[in-house]
């Protein structure tokens, strides 16, 4: 009787598990619909803001009063790695995916005798890191307890890019993202944001080629000084909601997973009790039966 002790046991625990991924799987799902706008939302934007200073970078390629923003510091030694990921777990190989990105390309450079520090914004991401790169991250964020990403904290994080690139702490900058797809697809994504990539058309263009002219107003400085700063903030604020959007997709898709799980394993103990159970009866029954013929 102890093992049955031990099945009813086991089986109201597993019962109460299926009760917390479910709730969580329903929490997700009111939240993702929200992430999921926002994130659509401000691609076209984003995008069409890249493409621009883009097809500024091929123009101003070789340029020596060309902005450190828009074509680096001119050397390709020191590469700064932001890591996008999320505060909580329970999401899969959400999280995971990002640090392992990051892990590959940091290891990728340092074959190549480059120095790679490392910018992360999530707990979990630093955690991932913290295990190889303690020493290369240079600083680290946290949105836990917040209810949304705005577009201050992206300020604030290309604040401290711009800091970092103004004290020469770095000379390339690339971004490593969970982009949202659907609910149960994410894409680890690489953007290089510092300097900003030439468009291949651009790069392969022959010099009688047509490119696009632009004209400043006001000034050229005055608009990218203005612009180049706005852009790496809008580029890390895209990065950040299509994380959020992509992490209540992932927890989402683990929670309705291990509530699935949850069922089966409820099925299997609860046949695995019965049995237990019958096998007792049986016995019991053969031992009151022998005792009564040997009356």
């Amino acid at each position: 009787m102890a093992n049955l002790k031990a099945l009813r046991v086991r089986i109201e625990s597993v019962k109460s598990t299926r009760k917390i991924t479910s709730a969580m799987k329903l929490v997700s799902a009111s939240k993702l619909r929200r992430a999921q706008i926002r994130a659509e939302a401000a691609r076209p934007y984003a995008e069409r803001m890249a493409r621009m200073l883009s097809a500024l970078a091929a123009s101003a390629a070789g340029s020596p009063m060309a902005p450190p923003l828009l074509v680096g510091t001119g050397r390709d030694q020191t590469h700064l790695i932001l890591a996008v990921t999320a505060d909580r777990g329970l999401a899969g190989a959400f999280n995971a995916n990002v640090g392992r990105a990051a892990r590959v390309l940091a290891q990728q450079l340092q074959a190549q005798g480059k120095i790679v520090k490392f910018g992360v914004i999530g707990r979990k991401g630093r955690d991932f890191l913290r295990r190889d790169f303690a020493d290369r991250i240079v600083f680290d964020v946290t949105f836990a307890g917040r209810k949304q990403i705005e577009f201050a904290d992206a300020e604030a994080i290309a604040t401290r890019v711009r800091g970092l690139l103004r004290e020469g702490a770095f000379d390339v900058c690339t971004l490593i993202y969970n982009r949202f797809v659907s609910v149960i697809s994410q894409i680890t994504t690489e953007t290089q944001l510092i300097p900003t990539p030439v468009p291949q058309g651009e790069a392969r263009a022959t010099p009688g080629a047509r490119q696009a002219v632009y004209d400043f107003e006001p000034t050229e400085e005055d608009l990218l000084a203005r612009l180049l700063p706005q852009n790496l903030a809008v580029q890390i604020y895209k990065a950040l909601i299509e994380s959020a959007a992509g992490e209540q997709g992932a927890r989402m898709t683990a929670m309705d997973n291990a509530t699935r799980n949850a069922g089966d394993m409820i099925g299997r103990l609860t046949l695995n009790y019965n049995r237990t159970r019958q096998a007792n009866i049986t016995s019991e029954l053969i031992e009151i039966i022998s005792g009564a013929e040997a009356l």
